[in-house]
Order: structure tokens, then C-alpha cells, then sequence
């Protein structure tokens, strides 16, 4: 089956401020694990941490590097929750289901703030708190403010933000935001380097993590998966596919049950002292209520990011920053002439119905992807919840529902429907904003 070959890691701000990646293996011999995974993002870094920790003899198949995909491109918010609302979760999946849902991802911060700590992962967590933003007066009422009411009745202690105090409190122009809320269970990370350090914390406990070493071929062999790896093959009872915006034909149909979407971001160089006390004084990570969503923070370097949806592929151009210049022009005036230092994208696994999606592809092998732009906070959740499959939960006793694979209709014209969709959603923005 033919692959595209390992890619080197592409340049961002994060791949050039992570911590040094460990030493990885490459694929040699004949291997033999309890579990084996392809993909070293947060999703399957986080699947291979949980199973090494119960004792499964764990190998990670990576084409490239940790944290080559989208977990070392994002934004590196950490984002409490998914994109449905606990209410809505518990109408479309019934109250017992439904809440369970909301409380496992809602715990998704603590969970990787947990991690951070136990493994002493050097990425320079912050546990600021998240802001979303209305961008106009309807998606303050139609969005947030339900949202914060009904978190805020789940006990968390958010706060809901008129246009004065959304300005205050991310420094940004008054007439850039209706309003907002605050919700304190999020923060920001150096995403590469995390990714970095929770591979490295799931080889401390006995995982081997191939780089460089693209999986081929999946088929069964009795009891047996064996990926072929080229001049190599990993053979192990049970397979756990961790691709998400990046799967490809491993397992067919797969890759047509979501969407990859391009993220687009900017950095521009460190802020000067006293301008960046005007900016995010509070360090939080903060998104948009945009079909076209914009979102942004800083680095712990005081660089100001932002980031949007794009139809500009990898390996954009300063020329392709023009958009989210102006963006942060509008928001941020009193930072429009910092130079930007760092352009960037990476790819969004977008599902239908935009939630996460776990599946049992056949007997001993799962996949989950689809975390829908929450990578951080839900891809490390998804690798727990894969862990556990793996180690012998029941599908009915996991908090979250397995499905059967839903694939979209004429994926093949995906590239011409995202554009499409992204002129109709900058309209309806438009229009929203007013």
C-alpha cells in the first residue's frame, strides 16, 4: 500500500521553542507487543502512557516524529469540555450517558494538568483559564451565555463577561468583543513540547515509540494484528489506529469519516515589556464564537498567536498571513506593527455531528479521531478512554458511546465543500456580528 514518506517536522514557532525531543527508536526485526498504535499525537501518546502504566508491553508506530501532526501545530489551549453543551450532550444521548460525557471531558484539563505534574513534562503549562469571546450581540445570547449558565450550574466557577470586562481582561479593542466568559479550568502549553514530554513519560514506563516508521499494511494473523513497516513488522494482540486529521487508507473507510481542515497561525516577535502587559495580562488562552473561529494567546516567550481556519495547505507563506495580520490589527490595535516572526498550519479532524468519535474496527482493534479543533484537553481524554477499551472495558460501561464508523458522502470533493462552507460560514459571521 503506498504511504507518503516521513516528513521532516515542519517549522513553527513551537517546533523552534519545544523542549529536545527523546530518543526515539526506528523499526528493526520482527517486534512483538501486547498493544501496538499508530500515531504519536496526544491521542495515541496518551493511549500508550495509560497502557504502559497497567503493565501492557506497548510499541508506537509514528511515520514521522511525536507530535508531527496537529499536536505540535495547535494553539496549545487547554479547553475544558467538548463543542456541544452539557445540556445538549445530555438531550441527544440521555441524562445517565449524557452527563457522564460532560464530566469526563470536562475533566479533561485536570486530566493533562495531572499528567503534566506527575511526569514533570516541561512545557510551560499554564493554568490560566480559557476565554471564548462573542464576536456579537447573538452568539452572546445564543451561545455564551447559556454555556456559562450551564457549566456554572455544574459547579464550575466561571464567569460571565460584558463588553468592558471581555476588554479588560484580554486587553483587546472594546468594539472587538460583545462580551464573553471565563472558564477556569483551561489554560495554555507549548503544544510540541508535550507532546514531546508525554512520550517520553510513556517510554519511562516501558513503551517503545518508533519514528520514522510509516505503517504499510494492516492485516489479521490468527489472534494476531501484524503491522508491516516495510524491512520491519509489530505484531500484537490488539491494534489502537491514533491518525485523526491525518489517517489515511490503513483501514479502509476510515479516512472518510472526517474532514481535515486547515489551521492557520501567526506569531509575532516578543512584545515589548510594557505592550504586553497591555495584552492577556492573565496568560489565558482565548477562542471565538466564529463558524470561522478566530482564536489567540501568548507565548511564554511574549509572543502574541492567532490563529483561524485557512484554505491555504501546509507550508504557508508570510504573503498567506495577510488575513490574520489584519485580524490582529482589529483586535489589538495597539500591537499592529509588531512583525510577525512565524507562520504555520496544520490539519483539524472535523467530524459530522463535530464530536469526538471512538470506534471497534474489529476484534482487538480501536480507533478514536475527530477531536474537532480541542485536541489538547480531548485527544488526551480520547487516549484514556482507548486505554481503557484496550485493558477490557466494556463498550456500554465506557463513559462516552462507540459507534460504528459514519463516513461523508462525496468525501472525495472534500477540498471544493470546505470552501464552499467557509464562504457560507464568513457570511453568517457577517451577519452575526451586526
Amino acid at each position: 500500500m503506498p504511504v507518503d514518506p516521513p516528513q521532516a517536522l515542519p517549522a513553527s514557532l513551537w517546533a523552534a521553542t519545544a523542549i529536545p525531543a527523546p530518543l526515539y527508536a526506528g523499526a528493526k526485526g520482527d517486534a512483538v507487543a501486547d498493544v501496538a498504535i499508530v500515531g504519536a499525537g496526544y491521542t495515541g501518546l496518551s493511549a500508550a502512557l495509560h497502557l504502559s502504566q497497567a503493565g501492557r508491553k506497548v510499541i508506537v508506530v509514528e511515520a514521522s516524529e511525536p507530535g508531527w501532526g496537529a499536536s505540535g501545530r495547535n494553539g496549545g489551549q487547554i479547553i475544558a469540555g467538548l463543542k456541544h453543551d452539557p445540556d445538549t450532550l445530555e438531550a441527544r444521548f440521555g441524562r445517565k450517558l449524557g452527563r457522564a460525557i460532560t464530566e469526563t471531558f470536562g475533566a479533561g484539563g485536570d486530566l493533562v494538568v495531572d499528567l503534566i505534574e506527575k511526569y514533570r513534562i516541561d512545557c510551560h503549562a499554564e493554568r490560566s483559564g480559557w476565554i471564548q469571546g462573542a464576536h456579537g450581540p447573538r452568539p452572546f445570547s445564543d451561545i455564551v451565555t447559556p454555556r456559562f449558565r450551564q457549566w456554572h450550574a455544574r459547579g464550575v466557577e466561571a464567569r460571565l463577561l460584558d463588553r468592558q470586562q471581555m476588554a479588560d481582561l484580554t486587553g483587546s479593542a472594546p468594539e472587538a468583543y460583545h462580551g464573553g466568559w471565563f472558564d477556569p479550568r483551561g489554560g495554555v502549553l507549548q503544544p510540541l513540547s508535550y507532546a514531546r514530554g508525554l512520550a517520553a513519560a510513556a517510554m519511562s514506563q516501558g513503551a517503545t515509540v518508533l519514528a520514522r516508521s510509516p505503517a504499510l499494511g494492516l492485516r489479521r494473523e490468527g489472534d494476531n494484528w501484524r503491522l508491516d513497516l516495510g524491512q520491519a513488522s509489530v505484531r500484537a494482540r490488539q491494534v489502537v489506529l491514533a491518525t485523526n486529521a491525518y489517517t489515511g487508507n490503513l483501514w479502509p473507510g476510515l479516512r472518510q469519516t472526517v474532514i481535515p481542515v486547515t489551521s492557520f497561525q501567526i506569531a509575532t516577535q516578543p512584545l515589548a515589556p510594557a505592550l504586553r502587559r497591555t495584552i492577556l495580562p492573565g496568560g489565558q488562552g482565548v477562542a471565538d464564537t466564529r463558524r470561522l473561529l478566530l482564536y489567540f494567546r501568548l507565548d511564554h516567550e511574549g509572543r502574541l498567536v492567532m490563529g483561524g481556519r485557512s484554505p491555504v495547505d501546509d507550508n504557508p507563506t508570510m504573503d498567506d498571513a495577510a488575513p490574520l495580520k489584519a485580524a490582529l490589527a482589529r483586535i489589538f490595535p495597539q500591537a499592529a506593527g509588531v512583525p510577525v516572526e512565524f507562520v504555520w498550519s496544520g490539519k483539524v479532524a472535523i467530524t459530522k455531528d463535530t464530536m469526538p468519535h471512538i470506534h471497534m474496527l474489529a476484534p482487538g482493534l480501536f480507533t478514536a479521531l475527530g477531536c474537532n479543533g480541542r485536541g489538547v484537553a480531548a485527544c488526551t481524554t480520547t487516549g484514556r478512554l482507548l486505554a481503557d477499551l484496550a485493558l477490557g472495558t466494556a463498550p456500554a460501561d465506557l463513559p462516552f458511546p462507540v459507534t460504528a464508523p459514519d463516513r461523508y458522502a462525496l468525501h472525495a470533493l472534500r477540498k471544493i465543500g470546505v470552501f464552499a462552507f467557509s464562504q457560507y460560514y464568513r457570511l453568517l459571521d457577517s451577519r452575526s456580528a451586526a
